[in-house]
């Protein structure tokens, strides 16, 4: 047998031992997930978070709102960066199998002293006082990865790659959800302003009908004091939310990236439409529709691939090296071929001693990660959880609460036009049409807010589940 077959024979079997692993995969964690989510609107049916943001979001000013901000809101362009910045570091890894390869020319001139061995060697043997040595080379460095430490790498690169791409998705998520709690929140204060101004026109007419009544003797001056303080009250409720208004209209600009700005809305707050059927599917479907859920299962790839690594760095490292090209002690002879040709291969096993410590407390360390990692994981299902149950709870005592609401409103309405029949008949006294008056004001900006709350419960039921990145 060839020396050149038995370094065949060599690299063969460090490539049959590259199979061998001193860590094992770690299968997902046990999570703390229910048969199904414990409400009347939980039912089994498909998902919400697999309809798409605009297939939920049917208002075409709000839908170019969410495009906007998907395409020009910050953190969304910081999460492509990672992106790329990821991805770069994944494709690095690919070359991690092949050998380190280096080229070297060098030119170097000794003079040694005339009274040393090499001096007079030099001048008896070469005739001259000084060594001229001119090198060309490559040189070749290869590790056998026999303990799957390129492999583990690659996983913890891949994972990390896959994670900036969650981390996308779970911004995207969130960006979908506020811009829409954000403009829902505009259709409120719009809805309260409308209100506001209907209240204003009629304390105007309550008030005119009481001053008459005040010039024929009729009322008190107490009278027109407290119809005029009521009309104010309402007044007073129109710079606050005009100032609510351009504060909410500047933040959804700047949330799409935008300089602030009036914010187009062509819809009211009672004309919004949501999909009825609000279904939740099942519990398990979280842990591959939610981001954060699926970047912390991810992490734990990452650990486990740590934990390999930190265990590869304690056995022995296989290396081989290899290096040729043209060597002369004259530059006239440099590239005299084949005379200047020269070759050298070389393997060895390096195992680490004096660092014993030190890589056994990396393992254990790398370890312990992994353990917190999987209670990272377990932590983020059981707030996922918790998120969606509190959504479908907020959607279901919400609407009753809507309803009882609108019915107080009618009432209120009601009440409002019998007490000034009442009040123009002389039947009424001015502090019961007032009391009535101010009543439905109240009545209507509550309800007002309910439904903007009903509709912010749905968003947040639909970004819950992880909705909003498709």
């Amino acid at each position: 047998m060839t020396k050149h077959t038995h370094y065949l024979f060599f690299i063969l079997l460090l490539s049959v031992l590259t199979a061998c692993k001193v860590s094992k995969d770690l299968a997902r964690p046990e999570a703390p997930l229910p048969a199904r989510f414990n409400n009347t609107l939980a039912t089994q049916a498909a998902n919400i978070a697999d309809i798409k943001w605009k297939g939920f979001f049917a208002d075409p000013s709000l839908q170019k709102l969410i495009g906007d901000a998907i395409t020009n809101n910050y953190d969304m362009q910081l999460a492509v960066k990672n992106i790329e910045g990821a991805r770069l570091l994944l494709n690095q890894t690919k070359w991690l199998y092949l050998p380190d390869a280096g080229l070297q020319v060098t030119a170097t001139s000794n003079r040694p002293s005339d009274n040393s061995l090499n001096g007079l060697s030099t001048k008896t043997f070469l005739a001259t006082t000084h060594v001229e040595d001119y090198s060309a080379n490559i040189s070749l460095s290869w590790e056998a990865d026999i303990w799957g430490k390129i492999k583990n790498q690659k996983a913890a690169a891949l994972a990390a790659y896959l994670q900036t791409e969650e981390a996308r998705k779970w911004v995207q998520t969130n960006i979908v959800a506020n811009v829409a709690e954000g403009f829902y929140n505009l259709l409120m204060l719009d809805a309260q302003s409308a209100i506001a101004k209907r209240n204003i026109a009629l304390n105007d007419s309550t008030l005119r009908i009481i001053q008459l009544q005040y010039n024929a003797g009729q009322v008190t001056a107490l009278a027109v004091q407290q119809a005029e303080a009521q009309k104010l009250t309402a007044a007073a409720l129109l710079p606050e939310l005009e100032r609510e208004i351009a504060l909410q209209e500047n933040a959804l600009r700047i949330l799409a990236g935008a300089l602030p700005d009036r914010v187009q809305r062509n819809t009211l707050l009672n004309q919004v439409i949501i999909p009825d059927s609000l279904s939740a599917g099942i519990p398990s479907e979280l842990l591959s529709k939610r981001p954060d859920v699926k970047s912390r299962e991810l992490d734990l790839t990452r650990a486990n691939a740590q934990v390999g690594i930190s265990k590869a760095n304690m056995y022995p490292a296989v290396r081989i090296t290899a290096g040729g090209g043209l060597n002369s002690f004259k530059a006239t002879n440099w590239f005299n071929v084949p005379a200047s040709l020269f070759g050298v291969v070389a393997g060895g096993i390096v195992q680490p001693l004096f660092q014993k410590k030190q890589l056994k407390t990396a393992y254990e360390i790398a370890k312990v990660d992994r353990e917190k990692t999987v209670i990272l994981f377990r932590q983020s299902v059981l707030n996922a959880v918790g998120e969606v149950s509190d959504a479908l709870v907020r959607i279901e005592k919400l609407k009753t609460e809507q309803s009882i609401a609108t019915d107080r409103v009618q009432t209120l309405k009601k009440a409002i036009t019998n007490a000034n029949m009442l009040f123009t008949t002389g039947m009424a006294n001015y502090l019961e049409v007032i009391t009535a008056q101010n009543n439905v004001l109240q009545s209507e900006l509550q309800l007002a807010a309910i439904t903007r709350e009903q509709l912010s419960a749905k968003v947040e039921l639909y970004r819950s589940l992880g909705g909003g990145w498709k």
